[in-house]
């Protein structure tokens, strides 16, 4: 298990996991009030089509987007900021990246394996 220490003094806790030949197998992270069981193993393709059986990164960045815009527009805006904008703004760029990636290994026929 890994630790590393965020600025509000929680402990952030994670574990990534390989399979056999290396590849991404899923994985941990928690903390207090968090705990995110990864997407363990390709979800494959066509018939062999998979359920997930854990969080993708998206996902994660959706919900904290999210988070952010009800800061943003709680209470009439009484919480809103630049500071939430700017951190909404390179999350959904992180979010395009991610999105642009698995858009990518679609057009190569690669997505949902474990070949680069």
């Amino acid at each position: 298990m890994n630790r590393l220490f965020t600025p509000e003094n929680q402990t952030l806790t994670y574990e990534n996991w390989t399979d056999a030949n290396g590849n991404p197998a899923g994985g941990v992270a928690s903390a207090t009030g968090l705990c995110i069981s990864w997407q363990n193993g390709p979800l494959g393709r066509r018939d062999e089509r998979k359920e997930p059986n854990g969080a993708f990164m998206e996902t994660v960045i959706e919900a904290v987007i999210s988070r952010l815009h009800f800061y943003q527009t709680a209470s009439n805006g009484k919480f809103a900021c630049t500071e939430n904008a700017e951190a909404i703004v390179h999350l959904r760029d992180a979010h395009r990246a991610l999105r642009k990636r698995t858009a990518q290994r679609e057009s190569r026929g690669v997505e949902g394996t474990h070949e680069a």
